[in-house]
């Protein structure tokens, strides 16, 4: 930032939200590696405990958001999570004439296009590389480093969590509620991982990339969503059987037409020699095709303090550094119809008391349907009282299999019930 004697003065930045990623931005800004910011406040609950030797002893503590916006700050950086009152608090800073950098994935997916319009009315910029797949620099890659291509699908692996819960189970057979206990004691899963385990997490992030690389607006809940928690050992091993891994997959693209988007999160078979596949771990991936570009993939740490904070400095150096505000922020306001129907094989397992005529009964319904049956797959030395076998499905549109799946669901044969998954194939999935 320029004074007015024209000489390059210090960025006054404000954190709300000292945790993980907070305390995490806060050492950034103190090794003093960039002498362009400058941490002045801290807000926080219960300020008192929070307080720490390793900041300058100038730094304000408060518990008051509205001491952040007396003119003595420049930037607030937003990290207190949830909707509300972050939202609230953001609306207040720009309005102050403060701009603001946030990893609150739920409130730009929501509320995103509002708070750039606050931001154009107060010439402020409103920045969120942070938001979405932590420390892998997408949002920035996808509004300037391929901007000059015209994108029309993004793929991705955007939860942390799960997939560090798939390849668990994939790699030792673990059971999907071993895999979420460990995920929970090593700190990647809440208590309540409900969000990242039924695709919310990666729902609301898919939002932020349809606009940001597609350039248009969806409402978050018209994304379909589909949980890991049916997900079970015995998958991954017919999975291999047909050349695939199984991820949590946030997917959207442009129809044809121009007028719809496709969007859908939801586990999947994905090749196993595909770029999906080979994220580990906690790792992200994200995937976009371009009209003239091809595919292009970013991957890295989703999730975690540090690579989440390097996310928000960047932004921070980004706003110090003289970056020109953007009449929309990365944020459009062409809204879209979601889609939800996709055209896709399909993976379907089912675990059953044996005894005649089930097969016979499951392939008369998907022919009702208009589905082909493409094999039958059953794993040996399994109890007939507890018995798994997969069908695969030739290509045909998920309204078709979701309707024959409500019938069959009914069946008295059930022992749990049947694992829907979709099979991505290499055009959508490709290495």
């Amino acid at each position: 930032m320029m004074n007015t004697a024209g000489q390059t003065s210090r960025c006054r930045v404000a954190i709300a939200g000292f945790g993980t990623v907070g305390q995490a931005v806060a050492r950034i800004l103190a090794s003093g590696i960039h002498p362009s910011l400058q941490l002045t406040h801290v807000c926080n609950r219960q300020v008192s405990r929070k307080v720490v030797d390793w900041v300058s002893p100038d730094v304000v503590w408060t518990e008051t958001f509205a001491d952040l916006l007396d003119g003595s700050v420049d930037i607030v950086v937003e990290l207190i999570g949830g909707v509300s009152p972050a939202r609230e608090w953001m609306e207040q800073a720009l309005a102050a004439g403060v701009s603001v950098v946030t990893a609150n994935k739920q409130v730009i997916a929501h509320d995103g296009t509002a708070l750039a319009q606050c931001a154009r009315a107060a010439e402020r910029t409103l920045l969120f590389e942070a938001a979405v797949a932590g420390g892998v620099p997408i949002v920035r890659s996808l509004r300037e480093g391929i901007a000059g291509d015209r994108l029309y699908r993004i793929q991705g692996v955007l939860n942390g969590t799960c997939n560090y819960i798939l390849t668990r189970m994939e790699r030792e057979g673990v059971s999907f509620e071993d895999a979420l206990a460990d995920a929970q004691r090593l700190g990647y899963a809440e208590a309540d991982p409900t969000a990242d385990v039924d695709g919310f997490d990666a729902q609301a992030k898919l939002a932020i990339l349809v606009g940001v690389g597609l350039g248009c607006q969806v409402d978050v809940s018209d994304i379909s969503l589909g949980s890991i928690r049916l997900v079970s050992a015995i998958d991954f091993s017919y999975a291999k059987r047909l050349g695939c891994v199984i991820r949590q997959v946030a997917r959207a693209e442009l129809l044809p037409d121009g007028g719809e988007i496709r969007a859908a999160v939801q586990p999947a078979l994905v090749p196993e020699d595909s770029s999906l596949a080979r994220v580990d771990g906690t790792q992200n991936i994200v995937v976009v095709d371009g009209e003239f570009g091809g595919e292009t993939a970013f991957s890295g740490f989703g999730a975690g303090g540090a690579p989440t904070a390097v996310a928000v400095v960047s932004d921070l150096l980004a706003i110090a550094h003289g970056a020109p505000g953007r009449d929309d922020q990365g944020i459009p306001s062409r809204r879209r119809v979601v889609q939800q129907e996709f055209d896709a094989p399909h993976y379907i397992r089912f675990m059953i008391r044996d005894r005649p005529g089930i097969l016979a009964a499951l392939a008369e319904v998907f022919s009702r349907h208009g589905v082909n049956v493409d094999a039958v797959w059953q794993e040996p030395g399994w109890s007939k009282t507890e018995l798994p076998f997969v069908m695969t499905l030739e290509a045909c549109g998920s309204a078709s299999v979701t309707a024959a799946l409500d019938e069959i669901s009914r069946f008295d044969f059930h022992v749990r019930p049947p694992l829907w998954l979709p099979i991505l194939t290499m055009g959508e999935a490709r290495a």
